[in-house]
């Protein structure tokens, strides 16, 4: 998957060294791990301007993360950018 292709060398910071730089270590955790059927705008709102949200997209797709907001995206939309990349 070429979206995947970066991911395993990330330099002297080591492969999780982008989750210090990640805006959502400075917020409110539970924001990005929402009740089902609670709102995603919060989390969604900080990804938008977060430096690392391509890495974390990444890390979320290779790890296959099944909860949470992950580089803007839900689990749903995780899902479904997987299934039109194969």
């Amino acid at each position: 998957m070429e979206l995947l292709a970066g991911l395993e060398d990330d330099g002297d910071e080591g492969v999780l060294g982008w989750q210090e730089r990640a805006l959502c270590a400075q917020t409110d955790p539970e924001a990005f791990f929402p009740e089902k059927g609670g709102s995603t705008r919060e989390a969604k709102r900080v990804c938008v301007s977060c430096d690392v949200r391509a890495e974390c997209l990444e890390y979320a797709l290779l790890h296959d993360e099944r909860f949470g907001i992950w580089g803007g995206l839900s689990e749903r939309e995780r899902r479904k950018l997987k299934r039109r990349a194969v």
